[in-house]
């Protein structure tokens, strides 16, 4: 195993436990690493790699509590407009792709420890904005997540509700995400490597934050999730600079 082979195992296997906790974060956690370690194609690939089997995993526990009026809207969105995303991915330099991931992940965890809210209504057009710029962000980074993080943990909604409708959207993303990388041949044979190399490590480490969220309770679970995509953000600045 090569050196950057090595490091990418400990960070899968961090990330696995954010993702089993939570129920995302995954991605946010290992791109601004992978991206020092690999390049931002590569990075792209080998995380929805990863992610897709990761959902597969945890689907069946959460299908139930799953709000799937609000998150077909936003899947089906997100599918529309990750073509211009993947544009976008061969078009952009390394060092500004790894500069705005980072940022993107640290600005949205400072958000929500802020303990802001959206109270107002969630119309199915909103829904569709947020999975529309989740789409296009997925595509050029691999990470998605913080415009729906922000719109989904800004609620009221329970933990394990936020943490199934993450499932749900990313099950339906996912998919929509390697079928638009693999025709543009972006999922090359080192990607696939890579990514069988890293999933055994990172699907126990998800196995075992499944059950520590059992035993979690709300303010553990923000925290936690928060926490840890904000020193992973800070950290990738800190790399691009």
């Amino acid at each position: 195993m090569t050196q950057e082979l090595i490091a990418a195992v400990g960070i899968a296997v961090a990330a696995g436990l954010l993702r089993g906790f939570a129920g995302v974060g995954s991605g946010m956690f290992m791109a601004p690493f992978f991206v020092h370690l690999f390049g931002p194609v590569q990075t792209v690939g080998i995380i929805i790699l990863i992610e897709i089997v990761a959902t597969a995993q945890l689907l069946p526990s959460v299908r139930n509590d799953i709000q799937w009026r609000m998150i077909s809207p936003m899947g089906l969105a997100a599918a529309a407009l990750m073509p211009l995303g993947g544009w976008f991915l061969v078009s952009l330099d390394r060092a500004s792709i790894q500069f705005g991931v980072a940022l993107l992940v640290s600005l949205s965890a400072l958000l929500l420890m802020s303990g802001w809210r959206y109270e107002g209504r969630r119309p199915t057009m909103l829904s569709v904005a947020v999975g529309g710029l989740s789409g296009f962000l997925m595509a050029v980074t691999s990470l998605g997540n913080p415009p729906v993080m922000v719109y989904l943990l800004s609620s009221d909604a329970p933990a394990r509700v936020n943490r199934a409708n993450f499932t749900g959207y990313f099950a339906l993303t996912l998919v929509a995400l390697i079928a638009l990388m693999s025709l543009r041949g972006l999922i090359t044979r080192d990607v696939l490597f890579t990514a069988v190399a890293l999933m055994p490590g990172f699907l126990l480490a998800t196995w075992l934050g499944s059950r520590m969220f059992r035993s979690s309770n709300e303010l553990t679970y923000r925290r936690v999730a928060l926490g840890i995509l904000l020193l992973a953000g800070l950290y990738g600045i800190y790399l691009s600079m």
